[in-house]
């Protein structure tokens, strides 16, 4: 938290497992049956596992409940044993689940492996290796590291709270939410609903565990406009007083473009653009920018490539109407976030870098990382006075006023 007091978010512990070893089972049908209603088999598969000539090991169970565990253990059956075996616990269930992942035992030996998220990405870090026999000489294990994350819990819980009602409130089939520090470009926070119990992840359909932040992309609406001015004040191509005229609609090469509000708001300045978010007025601050510069802009704020946050799979989104194009229509929409894609990350780390004084940072969620400056995207000033239009947008709008 921001107190620097280390909370855990998965840690390793023992687990009760409940196995059965053939060999020494006198009467299999008799503890199938005892068997079958406790630990939710059916009788006939267990038969099958509890009649195999020569085995002496057939797991029945891993992190079993302790209510099942005492159920069997007063059963007193011959062969049937309980032990204990290291697993991952997350003591906070489903909490930023699709950040950390989870760990799961391998098809190809008895071992446990990372599985998504940071467990995977990490996973040699966190392992540590095993210790070896080799010859007559023994090899001692190194145990596994720790993993300090930026993650503040308490912001992560309340975020997910209100993330969970939101999404609920508005029956929102999915919902992200991250929070950044923009001056070291430090991830606070990052949730997801849908999300999952790593706890119990065999429940869960398999694209539970991807994580929208980085594997999503969506075209960003409005939210561009913001970058749209950005490029365009610090080219120096308008100020936020510069005037346009909206007619209420634009076409080029054949298309049509009007504002969301189907109105003609006619001499409005580049402040107005944002505050009443007119897209007639976006695609007009992109003309007087020129194409080639505001493709440029983009690419400079990190759009059409990966942020190189510690995470795999991480999309890229798309640019390529712009890339290459000589198509007007493309260019105009795009400033106004349609026709092209980004991932969630990319948006939020592109917004930090105006809040940053124009300076973009590598997003990072490990805490042993230093802040890592990318470059700088447009000058303090431009950012000043584009800080300056957003919250003039606030303030006029009042929805989103705290």
């Amino acid at each position: 938290d921001k107190f620097q007091n280390l909370i855990p978010a998965a840690i390793t512990k023992a687990y009760p497992v409940i196995f059965a070893s053939p060999i020494h089972i006198q009467d299999p049908e008799a503890a199938s049956k005892s068997l079958s209603g406790i630990l939710d088999i059916s009788k006939d598969k267990l038969l099958v596992m509890l009649s195999r000539p020569n085995s002496e090991y057939e797991l029945l169970m891993k992190k079993a409940p302790d209510n099942l565990v005492s159920k069997v253990r007063n059963l007193k059956l011959l062969g049937i044993y309980i032990d204990e075996e290291e697993g991952r616990f997350y003591p906070f269930k489903n909490l930023a689940s699709q950040l950390l992942g989870f760990v799961g035992p391998s098809s190809e030996d008895s071992q446990s492996y990372g599985r998504y998220g940071l467990e995977f990405f990490y996973n040699d870090k966190l392992d540590g290796e095993r210790g070896q026999l080799r010859g007559d000489r023994i090899i001692d294990p190194i145990a596994g590291q720790d993993l300090n994350l930026t993650i503040d819990s308490n912001i992560q819980i309340r975020a997910e709270e209100i993330l969970l009602n939101l999404t609920q409130k508005y029956k929102a089939e999915s919902g992200m939410v991250i929070v950044q520090e923009p001056k070291t470009g430090k991830i606070l926070t990052l949730g997801n609903y849908p999300n999952f119990d790593p706890n119990n992840y065999s429940d869960y359909k398999i694209q539970s565990f991807l994580n929208p932040v980085i594997q999503s992309v969506y075209e960003p609406g409005s939210v561009m406009k913001v970058m749209t001015m950005s490029a365009g004040l610090d080219a120096g191509k308008f100020t936020p007083e510069t005037t346009i005229y909206d007619s209420g609609s634009l076409t080029l090469n054949g298309m049509t473009i009007k504002n969301w509000d189907k109105k003609a708001h006619g001499k409005v300045t580049m402040t107005e653009v944002v505050e009443q978010s007119i897209n007639i007025g976006a695609a007009a601050a992109e003309k007087l920018i020129g194409n080639d510069l505001f493709y440029n802009y983009l690419v400079k704020f990190g759009f059409g490539k990966k942020t190189g946050l510690a995470l795999s799979g991480e999309l890229v989104g798309n640019l390529n109407n712009l890339k290459n194009s000589f198509r007007e229509i493309n260019f105009a929409t795009a400033a106004f976030g349609q026709g092209i894609s980004v991932t969630p990350i990319q948006m939020i780390n592109a917004v930090s870098a105006i809040a940053n004084g124009g300076v973009l940072m590598k997003p990072y969620f490990i805490q042993d990382e230093q802040p890592t400056v990318i470059r700088r995207v447009i000058s303090e000033e431009a950012a000043h006075k584009v800080t300056k239009m957003m919250m003039s947008a606030v303030q006029k709008a009042t929805i989103a006023q705290i």
